[in-house]
């Protein structure tokens, strides 16, 4: 297949996969996204989930934020890690949007990015799930699957994200993102993967990735055989 018909098979199996997408982290507006995805990064979203309610339940908007210290904030956050860093970004943040924005979440990459804590991705996704505006966040599972499916060299997520934007046509970028997590996460995981029931990348993976999936399962056979013998 040509890269182009590579990305039509993701873009089709995706959908019949995926044909309604659950948004990973919970939230109610843009300003609690904003806060749930700040609180993602190196976290799971199962745990942001568990963690954000807490959070919410005393301070749901930048306003009252500010009306607790970066002390308590912490202590909330704490479960989800690096909470110094994110209890001084989500208080920070909420200053600039109460002094700037009015206490509203600017539908503005730029603005979003001058923003403490506040990344590439992390604006991308607000862009895209808060507003509806067209952007491809890369997270870990966009970047391993681009790369196992020969879509992408896998160098960084920049490239990544730059080789996606350029693959699949804008209209579809909001959904697509989040269809491949899923499919990242249920099929293709980093470990512990049985390319048997992922079809995407069986059907068009790199050749060195496959091959490598071979070796490693010879070895696992070869490994399981000794262990027999030996008993």
């Amino acid at each position: 297949m040509t890269k182009k018909e590579r990305a039509t098979f993701v873009i089709d199996t995706l959908k019949q996969l995926y044909p309604t997408i659950p948004i990973p982290l919970d939230h109610k507006d843009p300003y609690t996204l904003l806060i749930a995805v700040l609180l993602s990064a190196q976290c799971t979203d199962v745990r942001v989930n568990q963690i954000t309610p807490l959070l919410f339940a005393k301070a749901d908007n930048p306003y009252d934020m500010l009306l607790l210290s970066v002390e308590e904030i912490r202590d909330i956050i704490k479960p989800c890690g690096l909470s110094p860093m994110k209890s001084k970004g989500i208080f920070g943040l909420s200053k600039i949007l109460v002094e700037q924005y009015g206490g509203q979440v600017p539908a503005n990459m730029e603005a979003l990015e001058a923003m403490p804590s506040v990344g590439h991705k992390t604006a991308s996704v607000v862009m895209s799930q808060a507003f509806g505006i067209p952007a491809f966040p890369v997270d870990t599972h966009i970047h391993r699957l681009m790369y196992r499916w020969n879509l992408s060299n896998g160098k960084n997520v920049q490239q990544t994200e730059k080789d996606a934007k350029a693959l699949f046509p804008m209209a579809l970028w909001n959904e697509l993102h989040l269809q491949i997590i899923w499919y990242g996460r249920e099929y293709s995981p980093a470990r512990g993967w049985d390319l048997q029931k992922d079809v995407i990348t069986n059907t068009i993976g790199r050749k060195a990735v496959l091959q490598d999936y071979a070796k490693a399962q010879e070895s696992r056979l070869s490994s399981k055989k000794t262990k027999t013998v030996s008993k």
